[in-house]
């Protein structure tokens, strides 16, 4: 597993970065497979340290987490126990669904755009309704169940997962809502 472990205004000492190392493969090692790299960020939030990690793994997924203390290392350690929680949580919703899954999760290609949103405020009417694209990436849909979806949606922190539903084959899309509970668009069609 690749492993960049940096400092936002802050130096970071070996030390801190071998004990990152550590505990971070201990813990991904535990419940993911094939790790493919780990980005694990340091940053001062007035009197409190910060550690944002993000683990990548072979399937997909990108699990997060974020954690702070007054001590760099606390802080560290809590984040490394969220991040073990989502992966213990996401390996016993894996094996649940591994009973009924006998190939490997189907992925799409498809691209995604940043809007710019400054233009069209309030005060004035934009000239055209042609949006301003920003950037462009590229992305994968997988082919997944609804329960698969949330659960990708819930690892990674994300406020929405688009997918296509391997029940009919729809485009599908799950969402948080503002009341806490998860919404799920539902697009099949009718043949």
């Amino acid at each position: 597993m690749r492993y960049q472990i940096t400092g936002k205004q802050i130096d970071i000492g070996e030390a801190l970065q071998r004990h990152v190392k550590a505990e971070l493969s201990e813990v991904v090692g535990k419940y993911a497979e094939r790790p493919t790299d780990a980005n694990v960020v340091f940053s001062k939030d007035a009197y409190n340290h910060v550690c944002e990690a993000t683990v990548h793994l072979s399937t997909g997924l990108t699990a997060q987490a974020k954690a702070s203390a007054h001590e760099i290392y606390a802080a560290f350690d809590k984040c490394s126990e969220k991040m073990e929680k989502q992966l213990r949580r996401y390996k016993r919703r894996l094996k649940n669904h591994h009973r009924d899954r006998t190939e490997p999760v189907a992925l799409s290609g498809a691209s995604t755009y940043i809007l710019d949103g400054s233009e069209g405020s309030d005060e004035h009417e934009p000239e055209t309704l042609q949006p301003i694209i920003v950037a462009e990436m590229e992305t994968t849909i997988p082919s997944v169940s609804v329960g698969e979806a949330v659960m990708q949606m819930e690892l990674a922190e994300a406020p929405v997962l688009v997918f296509r539903n391997e029940g009919h084959g729809g485009i599908n899309v799950v969402y948080r809502r503002d009341d806490g509970n998860i919404g799920w668009i539902d697009t099949k069609m009718d043949s």
